[in-house]
Formats: structure tokens, C-alpha cells, sequence
């Protein structure tokens, strides 16, 4: 049996017209026994691949879940934002495993039809920290976990603590997601397709944090990958 491929898509910065992806990703995916592989806009659907991993990156276009700008959104990378959205869809018809982390997530569920805030403090009034002032391996809020969902399964713990980089946050759900994590504040730190074998978004970054419970997800993720593989050979 041959490794299963992991797609990953690199954020994509537009005016120095360079990809970056942080080592963490690559490094999550090949000690959970995967092999990482980039995924490049018009390059069409990758159908060699086993499993998706949509990145974290920069903020998402309002207009592409109906909204206009606010003042307090970022900057957009339009290329990534399409090239995501298409693929995310695609994946969801193929049963394709997927891990959407923090800006990954947010794209997850806009390609399922869902919305996000575009600034949590203007659009929510939440007072938690959701920009950390700490290193990225370091966990600084709690979440409570719906007892439904993988993450739950994994741990076994009704609440964890993660870190948190991020100012947007998923509000209405996508078609056939629920919130498989919370935070205090009530936003949604974690979603989940339940009919699906694995479509998994959370907030935070696990890649950053080296912990067994983190890296679970990963696992979990090449399980996935595995049977999809077994799957596409039949």
C-alpha cells in the first residue's frame, strides 16, 4: 500500500507573486504517515490525491458569500480565493478527505453555501482574544466539543484548550455542517460534515501545536485518506 497523497494549498500573496506555506503543515502530514504534496491554482482538480488540507492565509472575498467589504477586512488574494472554493466544492462531490484549518475552514464552509464574519469584534461585540499574543505552539483559550464529532471521538474530553490567530469567524453554516467545537464566546471553533468519512474544519492551527491530542487530527485524517485510497482501487 502506497502512502496516501495530501494535497495542500499554500496561501498566495499577489503583488510579490509568491506561494508560502509554513513547514508545520508538511511536517503534521508526513509524522501522521501521509505524503504532502503543493496544490497550485489552474491546475485543474488534483484526482491523484488521497486527502485536502485548505491552509490558513490571509482574509476572503465578502462578495463570494453575498456580503460588501466592511472596513475592517484584509486584505483578499482573489487567485487563492477561486481556486479554493472550486476545489473545496469538488471534494465535498467526491467524498474527497478534508481538513480545513482557521482561513481553511472559513472556505470549507463558503463552498458549502455558508457565510463568515468578516471581523468578529465589529460583527459579534465578543470580548475573547482571538489574536494571541503567545507563540503559535502555545494554546491560550478553551473550547467545548460536541459529543457527535471526530474530535471528541479523538480526545475523549469535553473541552481543550488551542491556540487562535484569526480575526473572521464562520457564521451561518454551510449546507449539511454543524458545529462540531465552540468557544466561550459562542463562535464556532470547529465544523464538521456527519455523513461524510472526513470533512473537518477547525479555527485554530493544530499543525503548530505539538501535542499527541494535535496531531490526532492528522491521524485521522491519513486514516481517512487510506480508505479513499482502498476505495478509488476497487
Amino acid at each position: 500500500m502506497k502512502k496516501p497523497l495530501i494535497g495542500i494549498t499554500p496561501n498566495y500573496h499577489a503583488h510579490t507573486k509568491q506561494y508560502q506555506l509554513h513547514e508545520d503543515y508538511a511536517n503534521a502530514v508526513l509524522q501522521a504517515g501521509g505524503i504532502p504534496v503543493l496544490l497550485f491554482p489552474d491546475t485543474g482538480f488534483p484526482h491523484y490525491i488521497d486527502g485536502i488540507i485548505c491552509s490558513g492565509g490571509g482574509d476572503i472575498d465578502p462578495l463570494l458569500f453575498g456580503e460588501e467589504p466592511i472596513q475592517q477586512s484584509g486584505e483578499i488574494s482573489p487567485l487563492r480565493d477561486q481556486y479554493e472554493l472550486e476545489l473545496c466544492k469538488q471534494a465535498l462531490q467526491t467524498d474527497l478527505p478534508i481538513l480545513g484549518i482557521c482561513r481553511g475552514m472559513q472556505i470549507l464552509n463558503i463552498a458549502a453555501g455558508g457565510s463568515i464574519y468578516q471581523d468578529i469584534w465589529t460583527q459579534t461585540g465578543s470580548v475573547l482574544k482571538h489574536q494571541q499574543q503567545a507563540p503559535r505552539t502555545y494554546g491560550t483559550h478553551s473550547i467545548s466539543l460536541e459529543k457527535q464529532s471526530i474530535l471528541y471521538q479523538l480526545w475523549q474530553e469535553p473541552h481543550m484548550v488551542v491556540n487562535s490567530m484569526h480575526h473572521q469567524a464562520v457564521s451561518r453554516l454551510g449546507k449539511d455542517f454543524f458545529v462540531a467545537a465552540q468557544s466561550t464566546d459562542g463562535l464556532t471553533e470547529a465544523i464538521q460534515q456527519k455523513e461524510k468519512a472526513f470533512v473537518l474544519g477547525v479555527q485554530w492551527h493544530p499543525e503548530a501545536m505539538p501535542t499527541l491530542a494535535q496531531q490526532a487530527i492528522f491521524g485521522r485524517l491519513i486514516e481517512a485518506a487510506i480508505s479513499y485510497q482502498n476505495k478509488r482501487k476497487d
